[in-house]
């Protein structure tokens, strides 16, 4: 059997998205230092909760920075397919390391976000949400008083709870469990295609580089764009349906 007979036949197909989900719409991948966000920061010092109280200035730096960066891409192909397919039926679930909140931008609604969002910034002390472009124009307070920071997870925080038992949830129910564009380095999202695997479900790895679970995977694909690839299944689906 192919990847797409699986796509066609699952009844409850769940996606794990990775950095090279992001990389392909331009954004910078925040573990290769040759990229400019390497170039100009250092995330392992500044995403973290230290320097949201220590180090303010260059805190409020370095997320203006990827919040303008933010503004300057766009989803791309593979975005806007896993929308598409949702919409058909196809994709049941999101679940992303990203903040980048591409997903929804291209129109997909099931999107579980393990590490947050940079779309909005949030209240340290009230926990009051407000757009993140708000940043790029100097405001760092809240009406309250408290500090805005933004609505992602920071080294030395936990994983939002709710996010991470609704993608538990989600592997465990999947007959099909796609990953794109994750190294499959982070935990806990590393975990959750072997759970999915040893559920029964079919795992397909779809990565520019090798990861630590090819071995364990029904499909593997290297060296390819996701764009690419996806929509070559989607030409695959539809000649099938003809």
């Amino acid at each position: 059997m192919t990847i797409t007979s699986w796509l066609a036949a699952s009844r409850r197909t769940v996606v794990l998205t990775g950095a090279g989900m992001s990389t392909e719409s331009g954004l910078p991948d925040f573990r290769s230092p040759r990229t400019g966000l390497w170039a100009r920061f250092n995330p392992s010092e500044l995403a973290t909760i230290d320097a949201l109280h220590h180090r303010r200035e260059s805190f409020v730096e370095f997320y203006q920075y990827r919040i303008r960066t933010l503004q300057q891409c766009q989803p791309h192909d593979g975005h806007r397919l896993l929308a598409d397919w949702e919409r058909r039926g196809i994709v049941q679930t999101i679940v992303t390391q990203n903040v980048d909140g591409f997903h929804q931008e291209a129109g997909s609604r099931r999107v579980i976000e393990l590490h947050g969002s940079l779309r909005t910034v949030h209240c340290q002390r009230c926990g009051q949400t407000k757009p993140s472009f708000v940043y790029l124009h100097g405001v760092l307070t809240c009406e309250c008083g408290g500090v805005l920071r933004p609505s992602v997870v920071l080294f030395g925080e936990p994983l939002p709870e709710k996010a991470i038992m609704e993608a538990w949830e989600a592997a465990q129910q999947a007959d099909l469990f796609l990953v794109l564009g994750s190294s499959l380095q982070v935990s806990p999202a590393n975990q959750l295609p072997l759970f999915a695997k040893r559920n029964g479900a079919k795992l397909v790895i779809i990565n520019w580089e090798p990861t630590d679970l090819d071995d364990l995977a029904d499909a593997v694909i290297h060296g390819r764009k996701i764009g690419e690839v996806l929509n070559e299944l989607e030409r695959q689906l539809t000649e099938a349906a003809e």
